[in-house]
């Protein structure tokens, strides 16, 4: 059956048919999640929450061919809140002094990844991480090749001046 067909299925409530969907998109999300968070059972919840908020709130999807982006954007902004929470923990935790070199830099380079707006860390994680091309990522998001390329050269721009200060100190 047809993605369009299902997604119209699943907005009348086909739980089977939703179940069809998910078992489509499931392992992208999944990796998805999966580098944004570093941690597997994290990354499983995320996708578990995010596919029972698509599934309550698939009604309100207005064009069936935006599925797959707004499966993502559920994924992202659910990823954004458990990257909160990880800020929240180390915080809580912090001692500068244990911590090495290198998981600082890392701490670093997520904090700046998820100062990006969603969209630009989806262009970045889509062609950078998924290797998806500029083109596809562009039909995906229903922009325009020249839009993508653009938002991605600027959201480059903006981590590496984030980062600027890493490469300078470390």
């Amino acid at each position: 059956m047809n993605e369009h067909l299902l997604i119209k299925k699943a907005k009348k409530g086909d739980v089977e048919a939703f179940g069809e969907l998910y078992t489509t998109v499931y392992k992208k999300l999944y990796r998805f999640a999966f580098y944004i968070l570093k941690n597997q059972q994290d990354a499983e919840d995320v996708v578990s929450k995010a596919v029972t908020d698509a599934f309550t709130g698939i009604r309100k999807l207005k064009r069936e061919e935006a599925f797959s982006n707004w499966m993502y954007q559920i994924v992202a902004n659910k990823c954004k809140r458990k990257m909160r929470e990880y800020y929240r923990e180390d915080i809580l935790y912090e001692d500068i002094d244990m911590w090495d070199h290198s998981k600082e830099e890392h701490y670093e380079v997520r904090k700046a990844f998820m100062e990006l707006s969603s969209e630009e860390r989806m262009i970045i994680g889509l062609h950078l991480f998924f290797g998806y091309k500029t083109r596809e990522i562009a039909q995906f998001m229903e922009l325009n090749d020249n839009t993508v390329r653009s938002k991605e050269s600027r959201a480059m721009k903006k981590l590496e001046n984030k980062l600027k200060g890493l490469r300078e100190n470390g």
